[in-house]
């Protein structure tokens, strides 16, 4: 393995625990209505669990308002029974032809709560990243031992991934300083 390859298999894996973090940190809800809300939700489609997404037209006409308009009448009910059963805290009202779900605000305790859950998945994020830049160090040393490069190489190759690992933790931050900022917003 040379210096170059551990590079871009370094960056790749950071980029995976990156965009992982950012899908958790995003399906933290805030008090505003987004159709990614309903993203976990599965929907008993003809005998197999299919996302909301793909049986259904998922549209947010202001703040605090879903609606869900199903491809085919028939599932509407199922949709219905989907999402109360996802436990995300809304009432669905079903009016025979689309779904109106309500947004409740969120209560001051509440938005404190996700927002230690946005920080818990942050650290989550950070510490795969780290977990990632070790392993990676490691591999460079072992590839140094076995004669593979030079020690100046496998020096500049650590540089890179401390780099690579202060940029992706950055990221991180970033990420949760948005959310943050939408949760606590009123």
């Amino acid at each position: 393995m040379t210096v170059k390859e551990n590079l871009t298999q370094t960056k790749d894996l950071m980029q995976k625990a990156l965009e992982y973090c950012n899908l958790q940190i995003s399906k933290v809800r805030t008090g505003r209505a987004t159709a990614s809300l309903l993203d976990g939700v599965k929907v008993d489609y003809y005998g197999s669990p299919t996302p909301v997404s793909q049986v259904a037209g998922i549209s947010t006409p202001d703040a605090r308002t879903i609606i869900v308009q199903p491809f085919d009448r028939t599932t509407l009910s199922a949709i219905d029974k989907a999402i109360q059963a996802a436990s995300l805290g809304f009432n669905p009202q079903n009016d025979g032809t689309i779904l109106r779900i309500p947004v409740p605000p969120l209560t001051e305790e509440r938005r404190k709560e996700f927002v230690k859950m946005c920080k818990k998945h942050a650290e989550d994020g950070k510490i795969a990243i780290r977990n990632i830049r070790r392993d990676q160090i490691e591999l460079l040393k072992k590839a140094e031992k076995n004669k593979e490069f030079a020690e100046d190489d496998r020096k500049k190759g650590e540089d890179e991934i401390q780099k690579l690992t202060d940029q992706f933790i950055k990221n991180i931050d970033t990420e949760l300083a948005a959310k943050e900022k939408d949760l606590t917003e009123v």
